[in-house]
């Protein structure tokens, strides 16, 4: 499924006042969408839901690494 319609985006509660934040849907089955929250129209990414708790745990645990110019 790639469709998004439907989808319940909703921002960190650790999001900044600035809006430089990125929006998570998570309510969609067997997919996650993640979206630029100042480009709500824009394209989003979307993962398989055990890609995304990859993700989420390898930038809780520091394991990610800064892609360098």
């Amino acid at each position: 499924m790639t469709d998004l319609t439907g989808a319940s985006w909703r921002k960190s509660t650790r999001s900044s006042a600035q809006g430089n934040c990125v929006e998570v849907a998570d309510n969609l089955p067997d997919m996650i969408g993640v979206r630029d929250s100042k480009d709500a129209s824009g394209p989003a990414l979307r993962f398989r839901p055990e890609q995304w708790s990859t993700f989420v745990g390898a930038t809780r645990t520091n394991r990610l690494s800064r892609a360098r110019p």
